[in-house]
């Protein structure tokens, strides 16, 4: 029997399988629905834009119709891999700022402050530049700096310093705001996913077994103590069949914001009329399961490029040349979104920044699923700190039917997320009119005029606005009796099972939420093997 059943081998999976299986008493099962991590694609960096349309590898999600985006579904692409969605991202490494985790702590999160989780951030890093007091020098996760970036990548940055913005050369230092380029989760070039960084060193342990191709269909109770059921094991199908595997001590689930709520509402925890009305019977009612959902908004802006220098018509061959036979150099070492800042609007309501920015040096019209022809570039920009919250909630009883996402996009009833991404989107057309972009300065694409106003914005922002992949909050972590999760991650209302992923995020930080996940499950590890 295994001690330990971890559910999805994504970002936060591999850290507890690899944690967990250091102790050689404990015997750990890893199941991932996905396939192995071997396509060539997803270690060579600039692979990313090879990957966009591979459903082998990708959840492939869509949302509801979007009531305030035009009625639009929105496609969520989410990693179904070993490593999970840090197997497909764009390798950005950022943590977001103190506050965000002080706020998570005032919310009810009790050690999850910056003081309680900054150890953890430093435990998984192993940066390229050295370890200090906010970076780790010796963890798995390494952190590089870009080995290739493009000249349109400089012109952006340079443009954001002439606009009256500082540099920053390391949005995870002292000082998160200012342009500069990413660091990236790479390792010699390479894609360091969690599970190269976490999965591959532990391979060798007897006491770990990885299963793929294994969807995991509920988790099972027993009786419990003082009438509290307990997590008794999984059932899952793997290769046609399906299996009952038993845990002696705990199940963790690590499917991310959308997964995760889905199969603890599978298994009977969740709104007990939503499990009744799909026959599920109820374990546990718990009505915030699939709530506060939260995830990042993101406009593009879109320039056409009158010099060949963008990413767009890149050779293939002369990528795949560079790379694997001179070394893991040139392009197909970027990350494609290789710079990007971090801004404090007028509308910001403290002293932290609100805007993130991530620079494109390509046309990059619906996730790259729309190739546009000529040369161009693409700038990102999205409201870190949105009020609109949506839902998940099921289709079906099966785990093969998808959820409903209901992400309710700039739903706030004072409206101020849409104020803030039309800020967004006249901070790109800002940049780009710099003097920095006029050798390089096209006609504009998305939007195709350079003179709305703020009514014409809008109506830019719900015709084309998109996520930017990260969602969270949906297994919502806190101290209430209607959180999901405990502060130790426990689920509340059972016994044995806790979820470690991004949806026990209480609230969006203001970043890219993989470095975040990896801490959580760094910190869950520690909290694990100390009970």
């Amino acid at each position: 029997m295994y001690d330990y059943i971890i559910i999805g081998a994504g970002s936060a999976g591999c850290v507890l399988a690899n944690r967990l299986s250091t102790d050689p008493d404990v015997r750990v099962l890893l199941l991932e629905a996905g396939p192995r991590d071997r396509h060539p694609f997803i270690h060579m960096p600039a692979g990313i834009a090879k990957l966009v349309n591979n459903k082998r590898l990708n959840w492939d999600y869509a949302t509801a119709p979007e009531p305030r985006l035009d009625g639009r579904v929105l496609w969520w692409p989410r990693g179904k891999v070993l490593g999970g969605s840090s197997s497909i991202n764009a390798m950005c490494y950022t943590r977001g700022v103190p506050g965000d985790y002080d706020e998570w702590a005032a919310l009810g999160a009790e050690g999850w402050d910056w003081a309680g989780v900054r150890p953890w951030f430093r435990h998984s890093e192993c940066n390229q530049r050295g370890g200090d007091a906010l970076h780790g020098s010796t963890g798995p996760l390494y952190v590089s700096d870009l080995r290739h970036s493009n000249p349109l990548s400089h012109a952006f940055i340079e443009a954001g310093v002439q606009a009256g913005h500082p540099l920053n050369d390391d949005f995870n230092g002292p000082s998160q705001t200012g342009f500069g380029l990413y660091q990236v989760t790479q390792k010699n070039g390479a894609r360091c996913s969690s599970a190269v960084a976490y999965l591959d060193p532990a391979r060798p342990r007897g006491n770990l077994d990885i299963v793929t191709g294994a969807m995991a269909a509920r988790i099972t109770f027993d009786p419990g103590q003082g009438g509290v059921p307990r997590a008794s094991g999984v059932i899952y199908r793997a290769g046609g069949k399906a299996f009952h595997q038993p845990a002696a001590r705990e199940v963790l689930v690590c499917g991310g914001a959308l997964n995760s709520p889905q199969l603890l509402m599978l298994s009977g925890i969740g709104p007990a009329d939503q499990l009744r009305r799909h026959g599920i019977e109820v374990v546990a009612d718990a009505p915030q399961v699939g709530e506060n959902l939260q995830d990042h908004l993101d406009i593009c802006t879109l320039y056409a490029c009158t010099q060949p220098v963008s990413y767009d018509r890149a050779s293939d061959l002369r990528i795949a040349f560079d790379y694997y036979l001179r070394g893991r150099a040139g392009m197909g070492t970027s990350n494609v979104a290789e710079a990007g800042a971090f801004v404090r609007s007028a509308l910001a309501l403290d002293e932290r920044a609100d805007i993130q920015l991530h620079f494109v040096p390509a046309l990059l019209d619906d996730h790259g699923r729309n190739r546009l022809p000529g040369d161009g570039f693409t700038v990102h920009a999205c409201f870190l700190r949105p009020r609109s919250r949506g839902r998940v909630s099921l289709v079906g009883a099966s785990a093969a039917d998808k959820v409903r996402i209901e992400a309710n996009y700039l739903s706030d009833p004072d409206g101020f997320d849409l104020r803030m991404m039309v800020e967004c989107a006249k901070l790109a057309r800002e940049l780009v009119a710099q003097p920095a972009f006029d050798g390089y300065r096209g006609a504009p694409i998305f939007p195709a005029r350079d003179d709305l106003d703020d009514t014409g914005l809008e109506a830019f922002i719900r015709a084309k606005a998109e996520t930017i992949y990260h969602p969270v909050g949906t297994c919502r972590m806190g101290s209430d009796e209607a959180s999901v999760v405990d502060p130790r991650l426990r689920v509340r209302g059972v016994d044995g099972l806790r979820v470690v992923d991004a949806s026990v995020m209480p609230r969006l930080i203001g970043g890219n939420t993989n470095a975040p996940t990896i801490m959580i499950a760094e910190r869950a590890a520690d909290l694990i093997r100390r009970m």
